[in-house]
């Protein structure tokens, strides 16, 4: 599928009362309408007026190359990044009519860069996702406990509970991570590139409690990947962006082509088919794509467009 087209229709009414409620008829966990969103002093908007509709119950996986928007897109769907335009809902609410507490108990994320004391213990670190639950000055109750437990487990860190953070190694600390997301007891979950940097075991353990919450929770989850063979494995609609834009978005038979490398990655590539999924094998760059971006930047440096290019 091409230009930013959609898995399902559906009609979208602007119409928002005080409360931020807004008339939708969507059966989606999240849906992005129109959304522009960019950081302050930039040069323009890093997504630029694009739609979604994020599946309820299901992976989501998005792709694309670095600078992309992979990454704002999930801030967005956060509330991490006000918009300039469009709207993120949840529950036909716009996000940013939620308070801090009230979305974190629908919504949970992690992103790529997260810091403990490294003396703080697993099981405290994991109690921390209980906060959205919690009053001023409560203490722990016996649902908060259980929760704790029941993401521990889900996580696979029961033999790490009672061990610093400081000590564990990069893999076994991305894993209680996600079990302190776990402990919010959202029905989303949010990833930023969960998997980067980890040797191929704890990807696979990663990518396994993403696969446990959408089989045995019915948790949305949408996650940035840069690995594209995961993202064709275990997702249930890939999201392809380039350029601040949704080339592509639907199942990873439909999206993940050697077409679709080509034009998002700029690489030429060999999909093998295995009993286990989809497996990309990047051969080379496509030299052609190089030197024509290359050219236009140059071309956009000294003020000329490629329209004004003599031939």
């Amino acid at each position: 599928m091409r230009g930013n087209e959609m898995s399902h229709e559906r009609e979208t009414s602007r119409e928002a009362s005080s409360d931020g409620t807004d008339a939708v008829a969507s059966q989606t966990a999240l849906d992005v309408d129109e959304l522009v969103v960019g950081y302050p002093g930039a040069d323009g908007p890093v997504i630029d007026g694009q739609t979604l509709a994020v599946p309820e119950g299901e992976v989501t996986a998005l792709i694309g190359p670095n600078g992309s928007g992979k990454s704002t897109l999930l801030k967005a769907l956060a509330n991490r990044l006000d918009p300039d335009d469009g709207r993120v809902l949840l529950d036909d609410r716009r996000v940013d009519s939620f308070d801090s507490k009230e979305l974190a108990r629908k919504l949970g994320r992690l992103s790529q860069q997260n810091t403990a004391p490294d003396t703080i213990s697993v099981e405290e670190l994991v109690e921390r996702g209980r906060y959205p639950h919690q009053g001023f000055f409560e203490s722990q109750t016996d649902g908060d406990e259980e929760a704790v437990d029941e993401a521990i487990a889900m996580a696979g860190v029961e033999h790490l509970r009672d061990r610093e953070v400081g000590t564990l190694s990069g893999g076994q600390t991305q894993l209680v991570w996600i079990a302190m997301v776990l402990a919010q007891d959202t029905d989303i979950l949010l990833l930023d590139e969960p998997t980067t940097f980890l040797d191929p075991r704890h990807q696979l353990e990663v990518m396994r409690v993403v696969e446990r919450l959408r089989d045995e929770s019915d948790t949305t989850v949408v996650l940035v990947l840069h690995d594209i063979s995961q993202a064709a494995r275990y997702a249930d609609n890939v999201v392809a962006l380039k350029a601040g834009t949704i080339y592509a978005n639907g199942p990873p038979e439909a999206v993940v082509t050697d077409d679709l490398l080509a034009d998002v990655f700029d690489i030429d590539s060999e999909i093998i088919e295995t009993k286990h999924g989809p497996v990309v094998v990047p051969l080379d760059p496509l030299v052609e794509h190089s030197r024509n971006e290359t050219n236009e930047s140059e071309m956009l440096q000294r003020g000329e467009s490629s329209s004004n290019k003599q031939e």
